[in-house]
């Protein structure tokens, strides 16, 4: 999943051949999750026609401050439009629109838009190769980048004049990759690393039976998708369970066994930044597994149990300056247990959330939370989805990351 998915982007079309460049933009944009709305000036109008660029925005396509196709005059409010943004990128920018942009005239749709808008502003450059170069081009490409605004070099190659040399607009594909690239640079969670551990796991009693829990892994997948959003590179590790994530900072493991998301944890915990330790591992496995399908011959069957390896506990013994959080799922005398916990296993914080809760536990899309960090401050939340509780606990480990 890109970091546009969701986005809302206003791309802004200047008069330049490039301009027929914005129709694939536009489909790569869309195809990346964004939304997208046009802004062209009159003059893009001769190299694109507005109805191409509507009919892939799947969006009206504006130009001017009226629209002259209705009986009564329309006001098109480019106010709006700067509010609606998430995003803009103006692709391509002529040497007079960014000269223009740069000593603030707004005589055009587009740049009233420009002026209007509190979002990021992308700018991709597309002249001839001398008008590129020129001091005053780039005084005012200078000029745009001090004021917050962000450049996308243009590239060299044939131009249309039929010389060669810098002044092409940057390939949507190139622009769309810079564009992402840059706003996961200004994400919090931007070059950490964190793992997290998710479900249940399943400990074998023969090849057709197992000892496990009712874990859904929802709680676990909603810290990771949160912490890829917050720009993080993520290691998630999940017992058995039926969810699944599309998102290129998620590297997802699956596992079965507790020994299995031992030996996984254990392997990239020397990495990463911050571990969350969601997962609800079994404590004991059976002492045998056997080899066969066991029979039902009595009325009665023992199985003997050995505990399984401590992953909290293990990884509390090595960190050094991982942040370490664990859960602790409790019935009775809650925060005592958690509290107990925490120290036991040398953790920076644990949450703690109770089956005597309703709507939290197993196999609920919600979740009731108690965060509790090392020196025992603790910050209780209401009852929330679970995505919600997810942000609640990244903002507590950030905070404490700040300090």
């Amino acid at each position: 999943m890109s970091i546009l998915s969701g986005k809302k982007v206003l791309l802004g079309i200047s008069g330049g051949i490039a301009a027929y460049k914005s129709a694939f933009l536009v489909r790569l944009l869309i195809k990346a999750g964004a939304s997208v709305k046009v802004v062209m000036t009159e003059n893009s109008k001769e190299f694109v026609t507005p109805l191409t660029l509507s009919t892939l925005s799947k969006n009206k396509v504006y130009s001017s401050f009226t629209d002259p196709d209705h009986k009564e005059a329309m006001w098109n409010n480019h106010v709006d439009l700067g509010l609606w943004a998430d995003l803009m990128i103006i692709a391509p920018a002529t040497a007079n629109t960014m000269s223009k942009m740069a000593s603030g005239a707004s005589d055009n749709f587009l740049l009233a838009t420009y002026l209007s808008a509190t979002c990021p502003v992308f700018i991709a450059p597309a002249m001839d190769l001398d008008m590129y170069s020129h001091p005053t081009t780039q005084e005012n490409i200078s000029t745009l980048v001090e004021r917050g605004n962000y450049m996308i070099p243009a590239e060299s190659g044939e131009l249309a004049s039929g010389l060669v040399g810098q002044g092409r607009m940057a390939e949507p594909e190139s622009i769309v990759s810079l564009v992402e690239n840059l706003l996961k640079s200004t994400l919090p969670l931007y070059g950490k690393k964190v793992l997290v551990t998710a479900g249940p796991t399943y400990e074998a009693i023969d090849p057709v039976r197992f000892i496990g829990n009712h874990s859904s892994g929802r709680m676990g997948f909603e810290l990771a998708s949160h912490a890829a959003q917050l720009g993080a590179e993520v290691f998630l590790i999940a017992g058995p369970c039926s969810l699944n994530l599309d998102n290129p900072l998620i590297k997802l493991v699956r596992v079965q066994s507790a020994d299995q998301m031992y030996n996984a944890a254990h392997q990239v915990f020397n990495q990463v930044d911050i571990a969350i330790l969601a997962a609800a591992v079994a404590d004991y496995k059976p002492a045998e597994v056997a080899d066969q399908k066991i029979k039902k011959k009595t009325a009665t069957l023992h199985i003997d149990l050995v505990p399984t390896n401590d992953i909290l506990a293990s990884l509390g013994e090595i960190k050094s300056n991982q942040f370490l959080v664990g859960f602790a799922l409790e019935t009775q005398n809650e925060f005592d247990n958690a509290v107990s916990k925490l120290q036991r296993k040398n953790l920076d914080a644990i949450v703690l959330n109770s089956l005597n809760d309703t709507g939290a536990g197993f196999g609920k899309s919600t979740n009731k939370v108690t965060f509790i960090d090392k020196n025992l401050n603790r910050v209780a939340f209401p009852l929330k989805s679970k995505a919600e509780v997810a942000i609640d606990i990244f903002n507590e480990i950030r905070s404490r990351l700040d300090a």
